[in-house]
């Protein structure tokens, strides 16, 4: 797990990964914020972390993010009620080390599936897409091959017809140079 770089420059940490009353999954019971959000400015430009490959960039993401279990039903509703505006700008990349880096929130995203991107490149812009409270980057990281698993909060699962579940994700300020360096508050 090396080779990882800030996604985001002089940016504030406003939400840490781990148990907080604001989290939708579900870890030992308790609510969990299963990445770090990390704010600047609106339009501020996003990079990325590693090197890799873009699986997805938009709001089709869903089928990158490493639900368990049958995401047509949901894919289905987002259909029939037109509801893929709501959705977050997402860029899910395959970091070619087993583990894949999730951005979320964009205002807009200049790449596309299919693109390789070195540690640093350009993906876009920070903005407030979907259920955010303010312009912010939320960035997760996970393995693909993992077995373990995040719960998902059953309420808003079965309002969503989303899985219960998903892949387990890593606390990103694993890998991440240490804050100081970063510039990170």
């Amino acid at each position: 797990m090396t080779g990882y770089a800030w996604p985001i420059h002089g940016a504030r940490l406003t939400l840490p990964f781990g148990p907080t009353p604001l989290g939708s999954r579900i870890v030992d019971g308790l609510p969990f914020h299963d990445g770090i959000d990390l704010a600047t400015f609106c339009g501020d430009r996003i990079v990325a972390a590693h090197d890799g490959t873009v699986l997805a960039a938009g709001r089709r993401y869903d089928l990158f993010m490493g639900w368990v279990g049958d995401l047509a039903p949901y894919l289905a509703r987002l259909d029939e009620k037109q509801l893929w505006l709501t959705l977050p700008n997402v860029v899910v990349i395959d970091d070619g080390n087993g583990y894949r880096s999730i951005y979320a929130h964009f205002r807009g995203v200049a790449v596309k599936p299919g693109d390789t991107v070195r540690a640093g490149d350009f993906l876009g812009w920070e903005g407030a897409t979907g259920h955010a409270t303010g312009c912010h980057l939320h960035y997760g990281l996970f393995s693909p091959d993992t077995s373990a698993t995040f719960g998902f909060d059953p309420v808003a699962a079965a309002r969503m017809l989303l899985p219960t579940e998903e892949l387990a994700r890593i606390d990103p300020l694993q890998v991440l140079p240490p804050l100081e360096v970063a510039g990170i508050h």
